[in-house]
Order: C-alpha cells, then structure tokens, then sequence
C-alpha cells in the first residue's frame, strides 16, 4: 500500500493546499492512473469513477477487477493494456520530470478543475498537468478553440489572427494547439493583445512539441497556461493528438476552424465538439482551396455554423450583439451566459454563489462567465457582490 507521507513527500510542490491524507493518497493514485492508461480510456474512467482513484488502482494492483464494474472481457483487455506499465520506480520518474519542468498537477479536486472536461464522462481525463496558472483552464471554459491546418496559406493565418484579437480585445480567451500554421497564429494574436491564451499539448509538458515553438510555449505558460494530459516524459503520437482534441473541444465554449484539408486533425476536433453539444464554426475559403476544403465539409456535412467575423464567433457562444427593435441595447443568445445575466439585478449586489443558486449553474462556470462580463462593462463589482452595469 501506499503511505499518504511518503505520497506527500513525493508529490511536493505539485500539487497545493493543507491535504488530508486520502486527498493525497487520491493525488498520487491519479498520478499512478496518469502513467499506466492512455488518454480516454474508458475502462480506468467507469473504474476510478465508481470506486475512487485509490481504490481502484488497489484493485488492479490485486487483479481484482473482474465483477459488476466492468465486464469480464473488458476487464481483461484493461489488465493485458496496464500490467506491462506497472513497473516500480515509474511514478517516482515522472514526478522527477514534472518537478524540474515546474509543472503542476491538476485533479478534479482542485478549484482549478475545469468542470466542462467532465461532459467527456468515462472517456474524460483523470488529472491534468499544467505549466503556468491553473487558474486559466477554469476560465477557459467562457472562451473559443481557433483550430486549423498546420500548413496554412497567409490567408488562413490572417483570418485566425485576426479572430483572436478581435476575441481577446473583449475579454474571452483563445484556446488551441501550439501547433505550425492556425494554432500559432491564434496563439501569438492572443498573446500581442495582452490576452489570456491556453495550449493544448499531446505530449509531456517537460518540452515544446514542435520544438521550434518552445518560445511560443513559454510565452504562453507565462501569461495563461500550457496544459497536457499524459505524464511527463511521454511523447507526442498520432492517437494523443487525436484525444488531445476532445480536451480542445470539451474545454471550449466553442470551436472554429479557421482552414483545414479535407482529412485535417481540425475535423478531428469539431466532430468532437458537435458531439458534446458545443457550437462549431467554420471560416469558408475560396472554392479552389485545398486548405478549405476541410472547412466546407464542415458547412455541409457537420452544419456547422458560416462565420466571417468575430462579431459571428461572439454569436456562437452567446456573446453576439442582437439588436432590439425597441431601445437598440445588445441582447444575449440563450446560452449558459444569459442564464448568468438573468440572475443579476442593476439594483441589489448579489454574490457569485447566489447567482450560481438562482442559474442552477455550478459557482465554477459562473465565475467564468462574470470574469467576461466584467471585461466587455456588462456588470460591475464591488464588496457587496455582482450587478448588472
């Protein structure tokens, strides 16, 4: 079994906060989780998820996983995936990567957890490490996924550059890949804006995956944060790009695909937003355009919603301004974030956790949603609580 102070002492400065010793013990069986699955595997979620973290990895570490939870034949394709990763001195490596690099470690215990990445259920990830502030990923919940090709024409690189900085000017935050090409030119938008951006990465935190973005990455790390769901010291491969993507598109509000070829990675991406109920959007290109021609598919096959502009990606989320006949004021689209606005008064001030009882969302969410608020003037703040502006 594992000793909590022996967890305690291991895990250091990773993780944050006066634990107890089974918020430790969960931490570090997390970490133990992290290293011997791939990212979404369903069997550790429906595992971890009925018995707890620690339980459940003492469950495997006996070989006693074969009842109600998971059907035999299940239970024995996980044991064949995770016993050849049970090696000893295996975590005690990844937090020595993790511990040099800085990083942080993220579970859904944390303040920092971002809520949204639950919509995923069995597949969604059992911890997050993080380089930067932890706090960003809860906030980019109330932001935008700019995606697209790697290799993008100046036109595409334009586009996304442009909705980032239109985006950021009003508070909300850019979520992407670090990757050549869209995902760049988003990021750098973000950041020349003095915005809060997030990176998605498909590898261990420890490097810059392309190398040639490790400035990139520490910029981003610097001013919001650089987050990665398998364990330090693992490489980027084509199936961890592939999940990498359904963290981008559950972490969104939104998802935009700037430019992508008709097999693009960014596909991968919107399929799996639309999938969670998040709005996609895709930016057209010419007809003749092997870049766009990912795009367009989007437009006929997926419905995704035509956007040219960042008044239009406002709109996705429910930040669009929707012109009255009456007095002309901007009205909000029914979304998560008119629910905050419905909760609020002009007159009386009223506290994040009573506008988060009267929107029936949780305090996390509507943190999030008053942080753009307050941003774009729409509420103010003061000792009493949140009001309408």
């Amino acid at each position: 079994m594992i000793d909590p102070q022996r967890a305690r002492d291991e895990l250091g400065p990773l993780v944050t906060g006066a634990l107890s010793d089974d918020d430790i013990l969960d931490r570090y069986a997390r970490v133990v989780w992290n290293s011997l699955t791939e990212p979404g595997d369903a069997a550790a979620g429906i595992l971890t998820g009925s018995l707890g973290a620690f339980e459940a990895l003492g469950r495997v570490r006996r070989g006693d996983i074969s009842d109600s939870i998971l059907e035999p034949g299940e239970a024995r394709a996980a044991m064949q995936r995770w016993e050849p990763r049970m090696r000893p001195g295996t975590v005690s490596g990844v937090v020595r990567t993790a511990r040099v690099a800085r990083l942080r470690l993220v579970t859904p215990a944390d303040e920092a957890w971002p809520d949204a990445v639950d919509d995923l259920g069995v597949h969604a990830p059992l911890a997050l490490w993080v380089r930067g502030d932890p706090r960003s990923i809860a906030a980019a919940c109330a932001g935008v996924a700019i995606v697209g090709a790697r290799a993008a024409t100046s036109y595409g690189e334009h586009v996304a550059g442009e909705l980032a900085a239109e985006l950021t000017a009003v508070g909300i935050p850019i979520v992407s890949g670090a990757a050549f090409g869209i995902d760049a030119a988003a990021h750098r938008a973000t950041l020349a804006g003095g915005g809060r951006t997030i990176a998605l990465m498909a590898g261990g935190l420890e490097r810059a995956y392309p190398q040639a973005h490790t400035d990139l990455v520490e910029r981003i790390a610097a001013t919001g944060a650089v987050v990665g769901e398998v364990a330090p010291g693992s490489a980027p491969t084509k199936w961890r790009f592939l999940q990498r993507n359904r963290l981008i598109a559950a972490l969104s509000a939104a998802t935009v695909v700037v430019e992508a070829g008709w097999r693009s990675g960014s596909l991968n991406t919107a399929h799996h937003a639309s999938a969670l109920g998040r709005p996609v959007g895709a930016v057209p290109g010419p007809v003749t355009s092997a870049a766009s021609a990912g795009c367009h598919r989007l437009l006929r096959e997926l419905q995704a919603t035509c956007v040219t502009t960042a008044a239009e990606v406002r709109e996705l989320i429910g930040w669009g301004e929707l012109i009255g006949a009456g007095d002309g004021e901007s009205a909000m689209r029914t979304t998560d974030a008119t629910r905050v606005r419905d909760a609020l008064s002009a007159r009386v001030a009223r506290t994040s956790q009573e506008i988060a009882r009267r929107s029936g969302l949780g305090i996390a969410d509507v943190q999030s949603h008053l942080g753009i608020l307050h941003l774009s003037g729409a509420v103010t703040a003061d000792a009493g609580g949140w009001r309408l502006a």
